[in-house]
């Protein structure tokens, strides 16, 4: 399975709440804690068991573009056949 993680830039972040609503894996939250500097909540990642993807379908629903998403590569597979 694809290994990924997101950056949520906070303070662009208005709390619209449309990204946790979409994310397959449930680690995308509001949060309710703090403010951002215009005086929203933010969404914030709530990852510790590393299970995102890096699908990218929360940075695409994300209105104001906060949401930036990194993909772990792969090793190219060898097509060489073992002797």
């Amino acid at each position: 399975m694809a290994k990924g993680t997101i950056w949520i830039d906070s303070e662009r972040c208005k709390g619209c709440d449309l990204c946790p609503t979409v994310c397959p894996q449930n680690i995308i939250l509001m949060d309710n804690d703090s403010l951002n500097g215009k005086g929203y909540h933010s969404a914030m990642l709530a990852d510790p068991e590393n299970v995102c993807t890096g699908c990218a379908i929360c940075a695409m629903i994300c209105p104001d573009v906060c949401i930036t998403v990194f993909r772990e590569t792969r090793a190219p597979r060898s097509s060489a056949i073992p002797a």
